[in-house]
């Protein structure tokens, strides 16, 4: 066992020690350099416009500090290695300030502490990648949308508890797949709200004594609000909590389409074709195609859902203020779980758009299987004025006559329902054979229920054409959110460069 002083000379006689830079320092500093130092660098300069403006800088002071942040040298700073001589990378920058415009450079720091200015890089980069996963997903839901019109007349049998139920479209499944996606793309958009919100200004946890504006720092950073209360801008963490949230949700969601997806591509169901730039071949089965985009998509929403609970659980039981949980350990799980999301939009809508659907196979199918007596029960109330439950019955019976002489359901004949009529009602039934054969036709079931929500075709049309309206409202929501973003990066890069060179 090492002594104490055995253990310094390992370490180090000061901070950071060799494994707490080894094991906290250096992989922080790693993700810093790649994810928050265009944020950071944003900062400074709406920090010193603001300064200016409020006269806390001289011109002199302002044109010197602003020589500095441009003469610095982003990519070397990118491709650095961390070395312990400074704690993190804004130690880094602030060095590298100092040396380029001498002492006034440390005035960059009046009236704001690396509290609220980490908050306001995180949820920077938070919100830059919210929209990213955003526009991934809409296009997604575009696909989905073309692919639904493409099969509002492809009949197939739905499912209730993996048991076939009754006739439906695979558009109508698509459509129950749009809404549960709009639904997740709203829960991001919420979260974008509140994510894009500034705490600048807040300083430690107390704001400031010189006379500043959160307000105009909020402007300048492109943020829509301003976190009001300044210890909640430096130790409230919901902003993260609801995205992860969000996340989780969205991947859980899409993973149990696409566990749908995988299970129609076996030979069995025969009811999907992946296109071949997304299936692998066997190294000894010529015959397989293995859907293996799918196979990944599974797993990697699965690994998003994970990263998002790490996520909520790192938050869980933290204090209400300032503390290292929810920063740099923490962020890059919410920063993966975004990234394998946007992923899995774009990969599925790929995957989507190039995919065969054997309609003929589902036509058979439905047209065989018993899922579509529901309706020869709703038949009968109509020509008997029966009640549901006693053509229920009668259908029942009818039902296990057919399986027991190995019928399909388009072998049902009408002998067969008045024979169990009679031994329920005590009479044959008013139904003639037209009638049994439109009860048992699968395009006929879809074709009447056409409800609010229901799988006919001119029902599916309607619900496409408001999907669509959804779809470019929620677009062009979130081209706003990159134009603002590409908008304050280019004014505070153009704004501070012109006073560096006058």
């Amino acid at each position: 066992m090492r002594t104490r002083e055995e253990w310094f000379h390992e370490e180090g006689a000061s901070f950071p020690g060799r494994t707490y830079a080894e094991v906290v320092l250096e992989p922080a500093f790693n993700e810093a350099k790649k994810q928050l130092l265009d944020p950071m660098m944003a900062i400074n300069k709406a920090h010193l416009i603001m300064l200016r403006e409020r006269q806390l800088l001289t011109e002199e002071q302002a044109k010197r500090i602003a020589r500095a942040i441009h003469d610095l040298d982003l990519e070397a700073l990118r491709s650095s290695v961390y070395t312990g001589r400074f704690e993190d990378l804004f130690f880094q920058v602030e060095h590298q300030l100092l040396e380029h415009a001498g002492d006034i450079a440390g005035n960059l720091h009046l009236a704001r502490s690396r509290n609220d200015m980490g908050i306001a890089m995180y949820r920077m980069v938070l919100r830059e990648k919210l929209t990213g996963t955003l526009g991934s997903a809409l296009r997604l839901m575009e696909q989905l949308l073309a692919f639904a019109e493409e099969h509002k007349d492809t009949v197939m049998i739905g499912y209730t508890h993996t048991q076939q139920a009754q006739p439906t479209t695979m558009a109508h499944y698509i459509m129950a797949v749009v809404d549960s996606l709009t639904r997740d793309i709203r829960r991001l958009t919420s979260a974008y709200a509140n994510c894009n919100r500034s705490s600048m200004g807040a300083a430690a946890l107390t704001t400031s004594g010189f006379a500043i504006s959160r307000e105009r720092m909020r402007e300048l950073l492109g943020f829509d609000e301003l976190i009001d209360n300044s210890y909640d801008a430096i130790g409230g963490a919901d902003y993260l909590g609801e995205a992860a949230a969000a996340v989780q949700l969205a991947a859980i969601d899409l993973g149990r389409v696409v566990q749908d997806l995988l299970l129609w591509c076996t030979q069995e169901f025969a009811v999907l074709k992946v296109g071949a730039p997304y299936v692998q071949i066997s190294s000894i089965m010529p015959q397989k195609r293995n859907p293996v985009s799918l196979e990944h998509m599974r797993a990697l929403l699965s690994s998003c859902a994970g990263n998002a609970a790490s996520v909520l659980t790192m938050i869980h039981n933290t204090p209400f203020g300032d503390i290292v949980d929810t920063e740099d350990d923490m962020q890059p799980y919410m920063w993966k779980s975004l990234e394998v999301l946007d992923n899995v939009y774009r990969l599925l809508a790929a995957v989507i758009g190039t995919m065969d659907v054997n309609k003929e196979v589902l036509r058979k199918r439905t047209e065989g299987s018993f899922a579509t007596v529901t309706e020869l029960a709703d038949t009968l109330v109509r020509t008997d004025g029966l009640t549901f439950r006693t053509a229920h019955h009668i259908v029942s019976g009818v039902v296990h006559k057919a399986l027991a002489a190995d019928l399909a359901a388009n072998e049902i004949t009408l002998a067969m329902v008045n024979e169990v009529a009679l031994g329920i009602i005590g009479r044959e039934v008013s139904l003639d054979e037209p009638m049994l054969r439109q009860a048992l036709d699968p395009v006929h079931f879809v074709a009447i229920r056409d409800l609010p929500g229901g799988p006919n075709p001119s029902e599916i049309q309607r619900m496409i054409g408001l999907r669509r309206q959804q779809h470019a409202a929620l677009s062009q929501r979130v081209q706003a959110y990159e134009s603002t973003h590409r908008r304050v990066y280019q004014y505070l890069d153009e704004t501070t460069r012109s006073w560096s060179v006058t």
